[in-house]
């Protein structure tokens, strides 16, 4: 059996798989601002699961990791700092454990599913905050694992502008005092397309993917504001920087947890 874990800023989701990449087993719970008293509950959540006999393991972080140690860095919306997270899981379930950023385990996680049609995929998430991944013939790109898109400057109002600052679901309560679920107006999704556009056509162009998959908790309204930010980047269109298909992820809620399983998958599966 496998368990993964996906920590973010406000709660954490525990998933148990088998082999099979069957779920066989959830849990959620609040996360802590403190570390200790976080891997302290997130012990006793793990005790009250079915599964007690764990093959591996992994951990999606909010942040930045040091792979080579197995430790959290940064975390986005929590204090926590250079946390020893691989060794305090592995101590939990007695069985190596992976740690890897949550955005590029979702994105791994839906590349997956279209690994037959599509090599070189762009996962973008607009949630709280942005972030993106490229994920090369289903494995995350190491050149670009630690990349943070979200924090991309560009040009807004007149002056460089952090891209996640006027695109992303906080921004968009703040410019129009609603969340995107709440949002019916096509000029207020033009706006929201216009602003996302921008970030979008230059990681494109980097980039070149064969395919842009949208996800994050704005994501999931992609068809409300697709095309309008089909539009905008038909603006900027060029023979070196096509445009490729631009499709809503599939699994948008659980794309980390299965994220979690396909690395695990690929790194101790047999």
């Amino acid at each position: 059996m496998y368990l993964a874990v996906d920590i973010g800023g406000t709660k954490t989701l525990i998933a148990c798989f088998d082999k099979s990449g069957k779920v066989t087993d959830t849990t959620k719970f609040p996360t802590a601002k403190n570390y200790d008293t976080f891997i302290e509950e997130l012990g006793e959540q793990i005790i009250s699961l079915k599964v007690h006999d764990y093959q591996a393991g992994c951990v999606a972080i909010p942040g930045k990791v040091d792979r080579k140690h197995g430790r959290g860095l940064v975390f986005g919306n929590l204090p926590w700092q250079n946390v020893p997270i691989q060794a305090d899981v592995e101590n939990l379930i007695n069985a190596p454990v992976i740690v890897e950023n949550d955005s590029k385990l979702a994105g791994l996680s839906e590349a997956v599913l279209i690994i037959n049609e599509f090599n070189k995929v762009l996962y973008v998430t607009i949630g709280t905050g942005i972030s993106a991944a490229i994920i090369i013939s289903g494995k995350i790109d190491p050149d670009f694992a630690d990349s943070e898109s979200g924090h991309m400057l560009l040009e807004h109002n007149g002056k460089l502008q952090i891209w996640e600052s006027f695109a992303s679901g906080k921004a968009i309560v703040k410019q129009f005092g609603k969340k995107a679920r709440d949002i019916t107006d096509a000029e207020s999704w033009k706006i929201i397309a216009r602003n996302i556009s921008v970030g979008i056509i230059d990681l494109m162009a980097v980039i070149q993917p064969e395919i842009i998959i949208i996800g994050g908790g704005v994501g999931q309204y992609y068809n409300e504001f697709a095309p309008f930010l089909k539009q905008e980047l038909k603006k900027y269109e060029m023979p070196l920087v096509p445009i490729p298909p631009i499709k809503v992820a599939k699994r948008p809620e659980e794309a980390v947890i299965y994220g979690c399983y396909e690395l695990i998958k690929s790194t101790y599966g047999h």
